[in-house]
């Protein structure tokens, strides 16, 4: 069959049904001139410019995926592709550090385990009581990941003592779960010539009892705030530098590599989380082909952001996690970790452990994620995207490593991550990242589930965490919403400014349907006659009466007027001004000094 024939015989849609790139233009751009984003005169190809969005990283985002002559050298390589069969490994995270209850979390990890999950990860370090913590898991059967950034070797020689006393033996997926540079970018005390050689007598350890020894935990840089393509940059670069730390110590490339597991974040941006697992599949390729350990499988355990969950409202966080549970499987994770939708608040329950287990055994048994392989393959968006990620993501692989040349100096990272962090909270300030229940359709009226308080949440940074201080302290007194006309007439703003004052952990005072500026300024002076008020009416309301309204306002005694729209919208004197696009943070911060 010659390629003509055979591009003919995979056509699916009838001649009738095939469109062409300038019939999507026109039929996009017609839609974008009715909302006021295209005039008529602009060309309908403007459309691409107009719905490409920027990542953090500066990589376009196209609204969709295209042929593109380019993709022959750069995509479709077997490199991306998902090594897992079947079913990913459910893991669920077990915490015994101090001040968290062992027991109880050991009967967490019990039910966990009856539930459906195949394996744990274990935070601990030197003082966890494994014996209370693993009490009665069956090691050999459930593979246990450590996680101690600090004493990685005591609590290695722990469990094996442990498995010791028992005269049982570890399962092979078990890994020890040495990351020395994990724990030096956060800032932990460590040495890090010390923690090299513990990580190569780590290796030699696991290697005799045939199970892990190494994690590289890009979650350690993502946690701080880094971006998906910072992320890919620093597991590479931890990688290689463990790589060499195990060859240089008599290990063979491909023996070194196959003690490496890598853990990345999975987070509710469904396509750039499925790109980052295929490009870091490409790039750790690139690196063992270049190591000449070619043939070795790279492990990747994919755990929902930390970051990303919201202490306020946390059930949308089961949402959250449900996307970036489904991002990890479609792209090819082989252990998946949900984390409660709680863990924002403290120590999750068993409600919120069974929720997070449940949303993996979903997405395998019931929507049968897992029985495709590479079910994103061939997409021209997703395999666009992952092959822009992967060519950045090696260039920060590559400075990372002329960087750390002269010693290991993390600052220079350090500062680059805080410059996407300011960048993610401009935007989430501007509410152009909105987070829901947070910065957009906050309830000031929830009570929050009350839960004991987790150490792991120490390591984190999580988005929008200046509103929650904002919501942590409600201010105490309410801005007087001063709606102009009817109901229908200023319902649009006012719930925008309720909405936006509420963010801020501000409540409101309504005014109601009013007719002039007599009757505001009758329900201004009932509510108490606060010291900010805002106006919320439609512009032809605020060009009739709106200037009265804030003469009368004033002379009621309000001494901050907010206007929710343009400050030009009325003629008058504002002392301040809310639409859409406004750095919601100071403005809140603002108008709380003003209540205050």
């Amino acid at each position: 069959m010659n390629d003509a024939a055979r591009a003919d015989s995979l056509r699916l849609a009838q001649p009738a049904d095939a469109h062409s790139q300038a019939e999507w233009e026109a039929a996009t751009a017609a839609v974008l001139r009715k909302s006021g984003r295209l005039t008529s005169e602009d060309a309908d190809s403007l459309v691409w410019d107009k719905l490409t969005r920027t990542s953090l990283d500066g990589l376009r985002i196209a609204p969709l995926g295209l042929p593109d002559t380019s993709f022959a050298d750069t995509v479709f390589a077997d490199t991306v592709r998902p090594t897992r069969a079947g079913a990913w490994d459910i893991r669920s995270l077990v915490s015994g550090l101090p001040g968290v209850d062992a027991k109880a979390a050991n009967e967490a990890a019990l039910v966990d385990l009856d539930g459906g999950v195949s394996s744990l990860w274990v935070a601990a370090d030197e003082t966890t009581d494994l014996h209370v913590l693993l009490d009665k898991v069956l090691l050999d059967l459930a593979p246990v990941v450590l996680d101690a950034p600090i004493g990685a070797v005591k609590v290695a020689q722990n469990l094996l003592a442990l498995i010791a006393e028992r005269g049982t033996g570890l399962h092979a997926a078990t890994n020890l779960g040495a990351d020395p540079m994990g724990a030096l970018v956060r800032d932990l005390p460590l040495a890090p010539d010390e923690a090299f050689a513990e990580l190569v007598d780590l290796a030699r350890l696991a290697q005799g009892i045939g199970v892990r020894a190494i994690v590289v935990d890009a979650t350690a840089a993502h946690d701080l705030g880094a971006s998906d393509v910072q992320e890919l940059g620093w597991s590479i670069a931890v990688g290689v530098a463990y790589l060499r730390a195990l060859t240089e110590a008599g290990f063979s490339p491909a023996v070194a590599a196959a003690q490496i597991e890598f853990r990345y974040a999975a987070t509710d941006e469904q396509f750039p989380t499925i790109a980052k697992l295929r490009a870091a599949r490409q790039l750790w390729s690139r690196v063992l082909e270049l190591s000449g350990a070619d043939g070795v499988e790279m492990r990747i355990h994919a755990v929902s952001s930390r970051p990303m969950l919201s202490k306020y409202d946390p059930y949308v966080n089961m949402l959250r996690g449900t996307v970036a549970a489904f991002a990890a499987g479609v792209g090819g994770a082989d252990a998946v970790t949900v984390l409660p939708f709680d863990s924002a608040n403290g120590v999750p329950d068993g409600f919120g452990r069974r929720i997070a287990r449940n949303v993996s055994h979903l997405l395998i048994d019931e929507s049968h994620v897992a029985a495709v392989a590479d079910p994103a393959g061939g997409s021209y968006a997703v395999e666009r995207l992952t092959a822009d990620m992967a060519a950045a993501g090696w260039d920060a692989f590559v400075q990372l490593e002329d960087e750390w040349e002269q010693g290991r100096d993390f600052s220079p990272f350090r500062d680059r991550i805080a410059a996407v962090s300011a960048a993610r909270e401009k935007a989430i300030a501007r509410r152009k990242r909105p987070i829901t229940g947070l910065t957009e359709f906050p309830n000031l009226a929830e009570t929050l589930p009350e839960r004991p308080v987790d150490p792991l949440n120490e390591r984190v940074a999580r988005y929008g965490a200046s509103f929650e201080a904002l919501r942590d302290n409600p201010a105490t007194a309410r801005v007087f919403l001063a709606t102009l006309g009817t109901v229908a007439q200023h319902t649009a703003r006012a719930t925008f400014a309720t909405n936006l004052f509420a963010a801020g952990g501000i409540g409101v005072e309504v005014a109601g349907a009013t007719a002039d500026a007599e009757e505001l300024a009758a329900s201004y002076r009932a509510a108490g006659a606060p010291p900010v008020v805002c106006l919320a009416g439609s512009d032809k309301t605020y060009g009739a009466w709106g200037a009265a309204a804030i003469a009368a306002l004033r002379e009621a005694g309000a001494t901050h007027v907010i206007i929710a729209g343009k400050p030009d919208a009325v003629d008058a004197e504002v002392d301040d001004a809310a639409s859409m696009g406004v750095d919601a943070l100071a403005f809140l911060t603002a108008t709380r000094e003003k209540l205050a």
